[in-house]
């Protein structure tokens, strides 16, 4: 017993209060099993992830906005400097248009008739509802905005984001709303959304209907790799922390995480890893998929700093009950950050990663590095545990 004393605290929470504010609630009384992993979420991304100026980014998959999490939670961390950059599935922010446009959608549940739903024009989205003209008012929206002179080009994702949120904040500003959007908070705020698979949602689809009418916009992927990249090195090269807040799986969740490779493995840049790992997923790790993998095994691919793997964080829970609460804890516990509006610096973090690349980068194959050292500023990871034997394993595996 006095050697449970010395390693671990005492399991005995206070009672819950009347009145208890939720960062109080969760301090007290989410103590064991996933309520456990959600408080430890909770004060890793206060305490590690956003002290110091940390750069944060964000990735989202599941269909988050069409519950309202973009204007409830989301949008609230990208105005508080919580998050600096994302990467979401297009259908997140398709979705997340409907709110900009000032479009209805409304709570149901699961268990109506879906071919009634069909003959009377409704959309279900598990207990979200909504008619069907908000899908085809907001295709016509995205229509006729991509139709703009400063949309006939070549761009990144990050770009066509940034522009299309700027038609977004004009409409909402139009309707006399606020605050509602994703897409539109990220041109206020100059935050970069990028999307891994940017024909995949209907977005895509409208743009690339509009390719058969000679629209000249196209999706720079290539761009999306590198900028995302940069925007990791910017980070660990001027001497801040790059974490990953990451909201279910997916390719989004692959694509934030693969910036550490393509520095190390592709590039030959001597890096180590994200620092901090929070993942909020209801996925498996035992099926082999992208979506369930651990943070120790992100340490063998190079996608995470070996030293900082006891401090990374997998809530085996639903994002859209994790997701509001982190967001409640954060606000509570830290005070507003100023904005890094990474988007401004979009070029000039590119152009770093560039240079660095031109000096260090070859088209032969690179040498596989098995001499990273510690970090003599953190603490190792302890040889007793399961995740020492993945972290000496992994020392040399970040490039291949």
């Amino acid at each position: 017993m006095n050697s449970l004393n010395k390693k671990f605290p005492r399991l005995l929470p206070e009672p819950i209060r009347k009145n208890m504010r939720v960062d109080a609630l969760i301090d007290t009384a989410f103590k064991a099993y996933n309520g456990g992993r959600l408080a430890e979420a909770c004060r890793l991304f206060t305490e590690k992830m956003l002290p110091k100026n940390g750069t944060v980014g964000m990735s989202i998959t599941g269909a988050l906005t069409p519950a309202g999490l973009g204007r409830a939670a989301i949008v609230p961390l990208m105005k508080a400097g919580f998050v600096d950059w994302i990467v979401s599935t297009g259908a997140n922010l398709y979705h997340d248009l409907h709110f900009g446009l000032g479009m209805e959608l409304f709570a149901g549940n699961p268990f109506l008739n879906d071919v009634e739903l069909r003959h009377e024009g409704i959309i279900r989205i598990y207990d979200v509802l909504f008619d069907y003209d908000v899908l085809l008012d907001t295709d016509a929206f995205v229509r006729k905005v991509i139709q703009e002179p400063e949309f006939q080009r070549t761009m990144g994702t990050d770009e066509f984001h940034f522009r299309l949120g700027k038609f977004v904040f004009e409409r909402e500003r139009k309707l006399g709303i606020k605050e509602t959007s994703v897409l539109s908070a990220a041109y206020q705020y100059g935050v970069p959304i990028f999307t891994s698979s940017p024909g995949d949602s209907s977005i895509g689809m409208n743009v690339a209907a509009m390719s058969l009418r000679e629209s000249g916009l196209q999706f720079d992927v290539n761009r999306d790799v590198n900028q995302t990249a940069a925007i990791v090195y910017g980070a660990k090269s001027g001497g801040l922390t790059s974490s990953v807040f990451i909201l279910g799986g997916g390719s989004p969740k692959n694509f934030i995480l693969q910036t550490e490779p393509q520095i190390q493995e592709v590039m030959g840049i001597e890096e180590r890893g994200h620092d901090y790992f929070l993942q909020c997923t209801d996925a498996r790790p035992d099926t082999g998929g992208l979506s369930g993998a651990t943070p120790a095994e992100a340490v063998s691919w190079g996608k995470i700093d070996p030293d900082t793997l006891p401090d990374c964080v997998v809530c085996y829970l639903d994002s859209t009950v994790a997701l509001p609460l982190i967001t409640a804890y954060a606000l509570n516990k830290v005070a507003p950050r100023k904005r890094k509006s990474l988007y401004e610096k979009r070029d000039a973090l590119l152009n770093k990663l560039r240079e660095q690349y031109f000096q260090r980068g070859t088209i032969e194959k690179i040498a596989h590095r098995t001499d990273v050292k510690e970090k003599k500023t953190r603490k190792a990871v302890p040889k007793t545990t399961g995740r020492a034997v993945l972290s000496q394993r992994s020392n040399g595996a970040k490039s291949k």
